[in-house]
């Protein structure tokens, strides 16, 4: 069992913080070469998935960078803004976005309609597709300076879709080869020079970006698992910024080198419906009332996290005033009942959640067998409906700015994220009523009620909402603390 970290050894927090000497040694001499400027270094915690393709989850990576950029931004209260689209209009199932003008790509070749259709085309056509585009029938066409963009059905949230890091719009070149490769491609105030693989990652100020000049010549990325290490990064000065400090660490960092952000990203535990003893609701339901959410948060978050009343937490604060009871089944009685719960280790808390579920489901009368392993290793099985059960750290509008993707996503028949295996026709038709929906309150309603839908069915046992704890060096300026985890350094960020 892992030490809490101010138990740790002197010598374990050493080793940790030279996980990481060396790997920003480029640094001090790029900065030089600057005139002084001083580059960014940043700590990430998952290491590229899929070679930082903008198809894949990877593409977050690229938006928190300011490397690749989409033809639509979200606010803080998740409208949809100009970004390389300057404006739209709806006429029926289609779209018109007006293109920026000005534009190149940081090989130099122009932004044009053709090639927004070549890089949403490239999306649609995907297999996976992006989540974004889960149950949507999308095609693309140019019209001058503008893409039209038409739906099968006619759907309200296109410019939210579009707001999607995967759906980024990149240069033909990134194209060629096999995989998409965002290197050189972006349109961003900073260009993607250079990737070591799962190790890190080196971008420079882009002078030509249409929207200004960034203020810092360049980011130098390391992608760094262990959350020890990232923490010890931070108090040694060999990182700027670090993402996701564990909850263990935060308290052996400063308070001003620490935010601390309600997120929409629930910790839930998935129950696979298919197959296996949780096929049986009231297995299910024995599972969720053996559930103690409240000591997780004391014990493993340290406080640092709010109990659960629904898959959609403090972050969309008008959810809970449209809550209404839910009616479950009735538990019954495990009777030594064996499962296998698995989960990974990249968010450090996600271990010791489970195995405190594992100690709470024993008592309760399940056997209970953990798997852990690097999410890289573990994704595929999970998705496979290998497991019993499994720990997800799961981010709630992470594409859209709308929770309707994520729970068709997640718990929709034909959703490319359904760990829980669920096939549920009310639990359909509900998400079917809410992505139709129009923006604003009715949809809003119709959200709540699919959330009620899926909760009803015990396939998903919602445990706590996560904070973000991000660490910023104490000469770190205008860095990004954004719940949705889009943007981190942005062409305002510097370095004193």
């Amino acid at each position: 069992m892992r030490l809490p970290a101010r138990l740790l050894p002197v010598s374990a927090v050493a080793a940790a913080s030279a996980l990481l000497t060396g790997c920003f040694s480029g640094a001090a001499s790029d900065s030089s070469a600057q005139g002084g400027e001083k580059r960014v270094r940043v700590a990430h915690m998952l290491p590229p998935r899929s070679g930082l393709s903008p198809l894949s989850d990877d593409a977050f990576k690229l938006s928190r960078w300011s490397t690749a950029e989409t033809l639509v931004k979200l606010d803080a209260e998740g409208d949809a803004q100009p970004a390389l689209a300057t404006k739209w209009q709806q006429n029926g199932k289609t779209w018109t976005f007006e293109i920026r003008d000005g534009v190149t790509f940081h090989d130099g070749t122009r932004l044009t309609a053709e090639a927004v259709v070549r890089s949403l085309t490239e999306a649609v056509g995907a297999s996976p597709k992006p989540r974004i585009l889960d149950g949507v029938d999308l095609t693309v066409k140019a019209q001058g300076d503008s893409v039209a963009v038409t739906t099968a059905t006619e759907d309200p949230l296109v410019p939210q879709r579009l707001s999607s890091p995967q759906l980024s719009i990149l240069a033909a070149k990134a194209y060629e080869g096999k995989t998409v490769s965002p290197v050189g491609a972006g349109t961003g105030p900073f260009e993607l020079k250079k990737v070591n693989g799962t190790s890190s990652a080196s971008l420079d100020r882009y002078d030509d970006y249409w929207g200004g000049k960034a203020k810092s010549p360049g980011i130098d990325v390391k992608f760094v698992p262990d959350g020890t290490a990232r923490a010890a990064a931070l108090r040694s000065g060999e990182a700027d910024v670090v993402e996701a400090v564990p909850v263990s660490q935060a308290a052996l960092l400063e308070e001003d080198q620490i935010t601390e952000v309600p997120m929409p990203r629930t910790n839930t535990l998935y129950l696979n419906t298919s197959e296996g003893p949780f096929e049986d609701a009231s297995l299910r339901a024995a599972a969720r009332e053996a559930i103690d959410a409240e000591s997780i948060v004391k014990g493993v978050y340290e406080g640092r996290a709010d109990v659960a009343e629904g898959l959609l937490g403090p972050a969309l604060p008008w959810a809970a005033g449209l809550r209404s009871p839910v009616q479950r089944a009735k538990a019954a009685d495990p009777a030594g009942k064996a499962i296998t719960i698995g989960t990974f280790t990249d968010r450090a808390e996600l271990p010791e959640v489970a195995q405190t579920l594992q100690q709470q489901l024993q008592k309760a009368g399940f056997k209970v067998k953990l798997d852990v392993r690097e999410y890289a290793n573990i994704e595929s099985d999970a998705l496979a409906g290998k497991f019993d059960a499994f720990i997800l750290s799961r981010a709630t509008v992470l594409d859209s700015g709308d929770p309707a993707a994520y729970l068709y996503s997640d718990f929709g028949s034909k959703g490319s994220f359904n760990i829980s295996q669920l096939s549920d026709k009310t639990v359909d038709a509900a998400l079917d009523k809410a992505t139709a929906m129009k923006s604003g309150d009715a949809r809003r309603k119709a959200v709540v009620d699919a959330e009620a839908a899926v909760l009803a069915t015990d396939a998903a046992v919602p445990m706590l909402h996560e904070r973000v704890i991000q660490g910023d060096a104490a000469g770190v300026v205008d860095v990004a603390h954004d719940p949705r985890e889009r943007e981190l350094i942005t062409m305002e960020t510097y370095v004193k």
